[in-house]
């Protein structure tokens, strides 16, 4: 009996583990900082539409789902087919200090951008401290 090996299975399933495939498509990339008083999310979506975007907020944890559609109908004979179809979904845990009541989204090229401010609570604050001759402020 003749047996054919193919040296690149293991790659190829290496590759469909990190970047997806069409039935099961890679999370989204994303990028997160702190500009000042607000925490950033960027999630690349390309070819997406805002209507198929979906968030959500449960105890502190952001769920974001999207869907891209196939770009080619029926009958249609594919040459190629690299960008993934499908549904896509991310989970970001927030931390306690996010206003996560007041989450500002906005699609645009591409690229979907949330904006969460950090609570009043968590702000450093003055203190004022009295006592003996006069009064005092520390930063806390």
């Amino acid at each position: 009996m003749l047996m054919r090996t193919d040296p690149f299975r293991e790659l190829d399933r290496l590759t469909q583990q990190l970047l997806g495939t069409p039935a099961h498509p890679a999370a989204m990339p994303m990028d997160a900082y702190r500009d000042g008083d607000t925490f950033v999310i960027e999630l690349d979506l390309p070819g997406v539409t805002p209507e198929s975007i979906d968030l959500d907020v449960e105890r502190n944890v952001l769920t974001v789902r999207a869907e891209r559609r196939p770009s080619v109908g029926e009958g249609v004979e594919t040459v190629v087919a690299e960008r993934p179809a499908g549904t896509f979904s991310r989970q970001v845990f927030l931390g306690e200090t996010l206003d996560t009541e007041r989450i500002d989204a906005v699609y645009e090229a591409g690229v979907l951008r949330l904006r969460i401010p950090v609570a009043e609570h968590a702000k450093p604050r003055k203190i004022t401290i009295s006592g003996g001759d006069g009064r005092r402020q520390i930063s806390g």
